[in-house]
């Protein structure tokens, strides 16, 4: 479990969360909604050791990132099974895709890649769908494909911790379905804490087992989608009208009401 006490975090001199205290539950996929910069990939790098706190503290069993402490000298122990995937993640060397994934197993990655490590970062590619593209070059690759090559990596570590910053924004519905559900079975099979940066509320709705929305810094709302999620909710949240509709399953599906934004223009 991961611990948020009244946490703050700033981006240069602008406070951009303040007084954010919650759970993360292992075994759950906890998804992160809210306007764009309201904090949601800040609050992610604070989660993965890459941020200093500005106030409070997060815990992860006996591990601690405290502010006002060095963040050099906590972060080490703090990244031990955390495995954080950007929004815009790249690699600067000329790497093929299997070496790419191969990576995520920096702790037995040598020059020599034995047989074993090759067949695991296969494996890992067949499981999102890309085994074809092993051989290609990662720079050749469109962005939806990069994102599965480094989804791929992340598997590749086994994480206790996977923090995904907008995993799905350039995939094709196939493969944003495929993704998802690969992250919700690592997720249960693992006992993982599972953190995913989402715009899209549907998918949201469809795959979180808890929702964190944050508005103007804070947390305005927390749970399961079906007990949250309201028209109220997401105009407080985003401003517009909408309808909450349910699927065969009773989780709710949003149902923007068009026209709103330019009728009131």
């Amino acid at each position: 479990m991961i611990r948020l006490h009244d946490l703050a975090l700033k981006r240069g001199d602008r406070t951009v969360i303040s007084g954010l205290s919650t759970e993360l539950h292992p075994g759950q996929v906890h998804v992160i909604l809210g306007p764009n910069g309201t904090g949601k990939t800040t609050l992610l790098r604070a989660l993965a050791g890459d941020l200093p706190l500005a106030a409070g503290h997060i815990e992860r069993g006996e591990r601690r990132l405290v502010a006002g402490a060095s963040l050099r000298a906590q972060r080490e122990g703090w990244r031990q099974g955390v495995a954080y995937m950007p929004q815009d993640s790249h690699a600067e060397a000329a790497l093929s895709v299997l070496e790419t994934v191969a990576m995520g197993s920096l702790e037995r990655l040598t020059l020599h890649l034995d047989d074993e490590l090759l067949e695991r970062a296969l494996g890992k590619l067949d499981e999102v769908g890309i085994g074809h593209l092993a051989s290609r070059q990662l720079g050749a690759l469109s962005g939806g494909q990069r994102q599965l090559v480094f989804f791929a990596q992340v598997l590749m570590r086994e994480p206790e911790v996977m923090l995904l910053d907008e995993p799905v924004s350039a995939l094709d519905l196939r493969h944003q379905i495929n993704l998802l559900d690969r992250v919700r079975h690592e997720t249960r099979l693992h006992q993982q804490v599972t953190v995913v940066v989402l715009h899209d509320l549907n998918l949201a709705c469809q795959y979180a087992d808890s929702l964190l929305v944050l508005v103007n810094g804070g947390l305005l709302a927390a749970g399961r989608p079906a007990a949250i999620v309201t028209a109220d909710l997401l105009e407080a949240t985003y401003g517009v009208a909408v309808d909450i509709l349910q699927d065969r399953q009773g989780r709710p599906v949003v149902q923007p009401l068009t026209g709103q934004a330019f009728s009131e223009a």
